[in-house]
């Protein structure tokens, strides 16, 4: 008996090696294989701690710039910022969604209007603080015009000040990405910090290859800690559609493939 259930141990370890041997045809569903980026941004101390430590970075970088005389032609000085993954915390609607999985469509507006995204670690005091100084603030996200309402709500109840019509700048029909809203501001003050947790929240990097988005980052890489504050996002973002090469309509399988194809492994 005992060398029946040796021999079936043997034969079930042999299969479980096959199954994820790296050559094997993916078979996780597209919404399961996100369950560790979602588990690492809700219960990893590490991804609280980078935001405590981007906000106390921002911190310091503003009490230096307002400790000196700025001034681009007298224009009063702005922060720029993303929503979604930079104040705002959407995790839980990621995590729905690895648990329901492809039974129902991912839909954020249906998140959105429940108001619920809590702060990320540090984001509150941080806009506080720069309110205090007479920094103005600008909220640039790619949520729509028809989600302003629920999103100026929600940055309202977690204590997000100068949230209104004015500072609140959603995307526009044929927007791309944010560099027209960013130039707005700019025409009318000197924005001395920009944070977000997409490379596409700063300018240059829209639509940009996976090699050029990285070549970018290293041109760049003096701004980031000086003027750029990044935050971590392994969940979603442009760094997974430079990857489908920003394709829409890819089957979830074709994803996958993808996704594997870029994997970087031994020989």
């Amino acid at each position: 008996m005992k060398k029946i259930i040796s021999v079936v141990t043997v034969v079930f370890v042999q299969l479980f090696l096959i199954n994820i041997d790296a050559n094997a045809e993916p078979v996780s569903a597209l919404s399961e294989q996100n369950t560790m980026s979602v588990l690492w941004f809700q219960k990893a101390g590490e991804a609280k701690g980078l935001y405590y430590q981007g906000y106390n970075l921002g911190k310091m970088r503003l009490d230096k710039i307002m400790s000196k005389k700025r001034g681009r032609n007298n224009l009063k000085p702005a922060i720029v910022l993303d929503i979604d993954e930079t104040i705002l915390d959407n995790s839980p609607h990621q995590a729905w969604y690895v648990l329901a999985g492809r039974k129902v469509p991912f839909n954020w507006n249906e998140w959105f209007k429940r108001t619920e995204a809590k702060p990320l670690p540090g984001a509150v005091e941080f806009l506080q603080y720069a309110n205090s100084l007479g920094v103005e603030i600008f909220y640039i996200s790619n949520r729509y015009e028809s989600q302003k309402t629920a999103t100026i709500m929600n940055l309202k109840n977690v204590g997000a000040p100068q949230v209104d019509l004015k500072h609140v700048l959603l995307k526009q029909p044929g927007e791309i990405g944010k560099e027209t809203r960013r130039r707005l501001v700019a025409k009318t003050h000197e924005i001395i910090l920009l944070f977000g947790d997409n490379l596409g929240d700063f300018s240059g990097f829209d639509r940009l290859s996976v090699s050029n988005r990285n070549n970018a980052v290293v041109r760049l890489k003096g701004e980031f800690g000086k003027k750029l504050i990044l935050f971590p996002n392994p969940m979603y973002g442009d760094w997974e559609g430079a990857i489908y090469n920003y394709t829409s309509k890819l089957s979830d399988e074709e994803k996958i493939k993808l996704r594997r194809a870029f994997l970087e492994t031994y020989r």
